[in-house]
């Protein structure tokens, strides 16, 4: 991927600030990012992808603030908006609330965030941990710049070095939801799985950990039979897992960041044992809270009945108070 340039626009499409990369497009090209937007929003037919002559705006929207890509070239979608999510989180870490006001109070700390994560167009370092080694709230009050830390530019960029703990521990941690679409008849339309692990490492020095897999565990790439395997789709890895040696041996080899991180997430269809070992039932449920008063003189000495006061079919008795008053349930008729 090559971006040209990254914009922050307010939700009225006012450019709070902007980096270009390339100088091959003119700054004033922003302005007309916000009518073409509103246009397609009109027409019903908005998408993150807005095109103009040989111009390529990407975009996403958090807190009433648009992160905007221009691109000249024919770049990967997918990458740019990772990049755009990356930039988020990397935001979020260093003013908690990303949002105008927080962009106007870190002026300089965000340009030098955009210096930093990307050169020439290519993402460079997204790695909040290693960031916050040189580049703090107070890095432009300095006067001689700190130097970059060494694992910005070693093989391993996600993990410093010089670690040290008194105690090593390493916690894993397997999340996994279940996603379940089912007809109004009862039957399972589509069944899936869509899991994470997770890890929390402290380590000293520079680890190798190597984690294998169940053998009944088989990737949708994979060549081997079927049988009874289970097979993973849409496998993504951290950037730490060397690939060469899990498209080899299928096992996963790396050298882990400090702390928490997500080491692999995938997605399982399930579709046929979910359908024949889960039960599904519906049920329809409805609450309603109301409130009646009635108001009589003291002096009245008469008995007064309510009688017809229809229920549902399925309703339960609630708690009923009465000052002075009898209220009788009937519920082989539904009335109260």
């Amino acid at each position: 991927m090559s971006v040209s340039g990254v914009f922050i626009l307010d939700a009225k499409g006012k450019a709070l600030l902007s980096r270009m990369y390339r100088g091959d497009i003119d700054i004033s090209v922003i302005d007309k990012f916000m009518p073409l937007l509103m246009e397609r929003e009109d027409e019903g037919n908005l998408v993150p992808i807005i095109q103009i002559e040989s111009m390529n705006f990407m975009f996403v929207k958090y807190n009433y603030l648009y992160l905007v890509t221009v691109t000249q070239r024919n770049a990967n979608a997918v990458l740019v908006f990772t990049f755009l999510y990356k930039l988020v989180d990397i935001f979020q870490e260093y003013f908690k609330d990303l949002e105008e006001e927080s962009i106007h109070d870190n002026f300089v700390i965000t340009y030098e965030l955009l210096d930093e994560v990307m050169d020439f167009g290519y993402p460079q370092t997204t790695d909040t941990k290693i960031l916050q080694e040189y580049i703090t709230q107070e890095s432009h009050k300095l006067e001689i710049a700190p130097r970059p830390p060494l694992a910005v530019t070693n093989a391993v960029s996600w993990r410093s070095e010089g670690l040290k703990y008194r105690k090593n521990e390493v916690f894993l941690d397997v999340v996994e939801n279940v996603n379940l679409l089912v007809s109004s008849s009862g039957t399972v339309l589509r069944s899936e799985i869509v899991g994470c692990i997770k890890m929390r490492v402290f380590l000293s020095g520079m680890p190798d950990l190597l984690l294998g897999l169940n053998d009944r565990v088989r990737f949708e790439n994979s060549r081997c039979g079927k049988g009874k395997a289970v097979e993973l789709e849409d496998v993504k890895f951290h950037q730490c897992v060397r690939l060469s040696r899990f498209e080899n041996d299928r096992t996963i080899s790396f050298i882990p960041p400090d702390g928490e991180f997500e080491l692999m997430s995938y997605r399982l269809n399930t579709h046929n044992s979910i359908a024949e070992s889960v039960p599904v039932c519906s049920h329809n449920s409805r609450r309603e809270v109301g409130r009646q008063k009635s108001k009589f003189s003291g002096s009245l000495k008469r008995a007064i009945f309510i009688s017809g006061c229809k229920t549902a079919t399925d309703a339960h008795t609630g708690p009923c108070i009465g000052v002075q008053s009898i209220i009788f349930v009937h519920t082989s008729q539904d009335l109260v």
